[in-house]
């Protein structure tokens, strides 16, 4: 479908490709990592033909279509409602319908038949565009991203950046281009709407390419990933894991590559100066010289696990309990978040605060760090220390100052040596620590602000959202940081690796009440499936008791006819219509079980023990729904067959 080869590109004095290939296919899912700068986003941008080439060519068909989501449409402003924006999807179906109902109009008046044969075409185009349909998919698309039914009237400029970049995906969706290409579309969603958006994405008729630092996303979504990496570009095939696995191998065969390399240098380089000064061997000194210039260097390969040799001190060990919520209650105008919530946090608690976007995550950090007000109480406990991380802290870094000064001037009893260690850690080499604020992208002054936090020897930290802006290097050091971390935390947060990293106790806000789960995300996850899956066997029993009332007392004012007796003919009728709904619903478990079978051979579940339970709970729960609606409609044969034979 797309072929780079040999592709170079120049940007800013340096190259970020170099001889590197790429064959884009058809249907191909997509995910794109790589370091922060390494130049994913500018791989995008060439592909779009917003970016020429400095060397090699790129080929693709003429008639391709491309959708590009990215940071910059967050430009894009308009004052109509978020359904209609995202209409706009759908250009000449829209120029349609305005069309059709102008004739429908005149037809009022002028019954020609040359404006009869108009509106017939007009039609028939509409309706081969599918025409009919576009306000329901993109309503379903839309909720299906976390909008609610009442939201789709909203004005498109009434909503913030992340829910506008929500309206744009949904509109870049419903266009169904043969290339979709996403860079980061899961920093403006919510867990939820995660989920959906995998389920989507695995179904779509295209190819489609993703940029994002979510490693479940990835596992879930992807069955390729592309690499950008020393100005070359690697395929793997599989998903992330299987990505790791392979990259394993692959890091091992350049560093052995790499030492040789290294010695054989050294090797070449103790010749030369045992040689340079003697006449007779001048000459082939000099040309090992010539040699050692020409040799294309092996680049040591860069360990996106490496382990951190730090640990962030707490200053003082608070009491065994740090904070309580007695009858809390919070309230925004026309929006209720808790109401009476009771919770408690107890030393050594390293909680992830999860869920949908709009159920008071971010609000329960600012109520525990007391930067908002709110009815009830929340009693902190003895020598508690809090230090609260969230998007501002950014802003409040001094873009004039640089790093390492920034640092000094926030713990100022830190000998130099020991700051230039925590910058390490946090991907600050060299001279880089004097680097200006004022000139580091947003995921360098998050590794900043991260490490202010970290200095602050408190013994309660209030994460909010610290993973955005982060790549995948700087997400396993945070990981690391807070695995070793002594105090206690509670984080919000949507990347499920990272909370199924660092979590030990899981928050969710219910019914306006804080919940709690005393395990990991991934005992939660399957504590969760479960708890659902017997919700929805209890609602479907619900619904078939009723069914079984009325075959066991039919629907008529007398008690049933004894044996040859006429029947009512509407209750033979009711019979057949619930033998046929039982019929369906059969259809319907015995498909769902057949795609649980086929699951339980995927590559990526075989030997994954969580994803493995998962599918055995829900092929359980079906297999006795099936056993179930079984026996119901074997009743209602049975009772149809007595029926006619009387």
């Amino acid at each position: 479908m797309i072929a780079l080869t040999n592709i170079g590109f120049e940007f800013g004095g340096r190259f970020l490709y170099r001889n590197a290939n790429w064959h884009i296919k058809p249907n191909e899912r997509i995910g794109l990592i790589g370091l922060n700068g390494t130049g994913k986003s500018t791989l995008l941008r060439i592909i779009t033909g917003e970016y020429s080439l400095t060397e090699g060519t790129m080929s693709k068909p003429r008639d391709l279509t491309i959708g590009f989501l990215n940071q910059d449409q967050l430009s894009f402003d308009s004052d109509d409602s978020i359904l209609n924006v995202a209409l706009t999807a759908f250009e000449r179906a829209l120029e349609l319908e305005k069309e059709i109902n102008e004739i429908i109009e005149l037809l009022e008046t002028d019954h020609s038949e040359e404006t009869i044969q108009r509106l017939s075409d007009k039609q028939e185009e509409f309706e081969h565009l599918d025409g009919y349909n576009i306000h329901h998919k993109t309503e379903k698309i839309l909720e299906g991203l976390g909008f609610t039914t009442e939201q789709l009237t909203r004005p498109f400029n009434k909503f913030s950046g992340g829910w506008r970049m929500r309206v744009l995906l949904a509109k870049m969706l419903l266009q169904e281009p043969n290339l979709l290409m996403l860079d980061e579309p899961t920093n403006h969603l919510d867990l939820p709407s995660i989920e959906w958006l995998e389920e989507y994405l695995r179904s779509y008729k295209g190819t489609v390419i993703v940029v994002s630092h979510d490693r479940f996303f990835l596992d879930k979504m992807v069955s390729k990933i592309v690499e950008v990496s020393m100005q070359k570009i690697f395929e793997y095939p599989g998903n992330y894991s299987f990505y790791l696995e392979s990259k394993g191998e692959r890091m091992g065969q350049q560093q052995r590559a790499y030492d040789n390399q290294q010695q054989f240098i050294k090797d070449q380089e103790k010749l030369i100066n045992r040689f340079k000064a003697k006449a007779s061997k001048a000459s082939m000194a000099q040309s090992r010289v010539k040699m050692l210039d020409r040799i294309e260097k092996i680049e040591a390969p860069e360990d996106d696990n490496r382990e951190i040799n730090i640990q962030f001190r707490v200053g003082v060990q608070p009491g065994r309990n740090l904070a309580e919520f007695k009858n809390v209650s919070k309230n925004y105008p026309g929006v209720r978040i808790i109401n009476d919530a009771e919770a408690r946090i107890e030393k050594g608690d390293k909680i992830a605060l999860i869920g949908a976007n709009g159920k008071g995550k971010s609000t329960i950090l600012r109520l525990l760090a007391q930067t908002d007000t709110y009815d009830g109480e929340i009693i902190l406990g003895h020598n508690v220390r809090k230090a609260f991380y969230a998007q501002h802290q950014l802003e409040s870094l001094s873009l004039n100052s640089e790093i390492l000064e920034e640092l000094q001037n926030f713990a100022t009893d830190r000998a130099e040596t020991e700051l230039r260690t925590v910058l390490g850690c946090f991907l600050f080499a060299g001279d880089d620590v004097f680097k200006k604020i004022k000139v580091l992208s947003g995921g360098e002054k998050a590794r900043v602000a991260l490490a202010k936090t970290l200095l602050t020897e408190a013994n309660f930290l209030l994460l909010d959202e610290p993973t955005n802006h982060l790549d995948m290097r700087s997400i396993n050091i945070l990981i690391q940081s807070l695995q070793k971390y002594e105090g206690s935390f509670i984080v919000v947060s949507h990347d499920r690796f990272f909370v199924s990293e660092i979590a030990n106790k899981i928050w969710w806000v219910e019914d306006e009440k804080i919940k709690e789960y005393p395990g990991t995300f991934a005992e939660f996850e399957y504590w969760k499936t479960k708890r659902d899956e017997e919700m929805k066997l209890v609602q479907a029993k619900q619904k078939l008791e009723p069914v079984k009332e009325k075959k066991i007392e039919p629907i008529v004012s007398a008690p049933a006819a004894p044996k040859g007796n006429k029947v009512s003919n509407n209750y033979i009728q009711n019979l057949k219509k619930q033998f046929d709904d039982y019929e369906k619903k059969v259809q319907q478990a015995k498909n769902k079980i057949k795609e649980l079978e086929a699951a339980f051979s995927l590559p990526e579940n075989i030997s994954n023990a969580p994803k493995i339970s998962e599918l055995t709970s829900f092929y359980d729960a079906e297999k006795k729904a099936l056993v179930h609606l079984e026996k119901e409609m074997e009743a209602v044969m049975e009772e149809l067959i007595d029926l006619e034979n009387k």
